[in-house]
């Protein structure tokens, strides 16, 4: 495949998953405007590095890779800044129960370790596999699973259900 025929490729698979991707980087930085911006760094990222696509199967794992740490240095440089979209403000007053259940769930998916916090979006929220989200995360399996069960773990105790397991179990 030349090089040409990556970047057609590239740009194809860019273009037809773009809400996917945009919803991915949202989920770290709950901000329209640093969504966006994430998405174009790891466009800029993906093209430049696009020689090290070998196979057509791991487009998908190879960029969702790239927006993933991408969102996650993004946080890093960004600790102390915090701006709230529209959206995330206008979540602040929900109008139904289901809203705030919703709202308690990313408010604890929020307060997880990038780790934890990237394997359950990408489970969860972006519907990938164990053996994807390995490849994603450069991870072993065993890994990605034990990570997944302590991550669920930890959401159980933030939105205080372990009580209700412990109870009832």
């Amino acid at each position: 495949m030349t090089r040409d025929d990556k970047f057609k490729l590239v740009e194809k698979f860019i273009i037809e998953n773009q809400h996917a991707y945009y919803r991915l980087a949202f989920s770290y930085v709950k901000n329209k405007e640093n969504a966006l911006d994430i998405v174009q760094e790891s466009i800029l990222k993906a093209l430049r590095s696009i020689d090290r696509v070998d196979e057509v199967k791991y487009m998908k794992t190879w960029f969702y890779r790239i927006i993933v740490n991408t969102a996650i240095d993004f946080i890093r440089k960004h600790q102390r800044m915090s701006i709230m979209d529209d959206e995330i403000l206008e979540s602040h007053l929900p109008s139904l129960e289901d809203d705030v259940t919703d709202f308690d769930l990313q408010e604890a998916v929020d307060h997880l370790s990038p780790n934890y916090k990237t394997i359950i979006i990408l489970r969860f929220f972006e519907d990938l596999k164990i053996e994807e989200i390995a490849e994603v995360t450069g991870d072993n399996i065993n890994t990605v699973k034990t990570r997944l069960y302590a991550a669920l773990r930890k959401l159980r105790i933030e939105m205080g259900e372990e009580q209700v397991y412990e109870q009832n179990g």
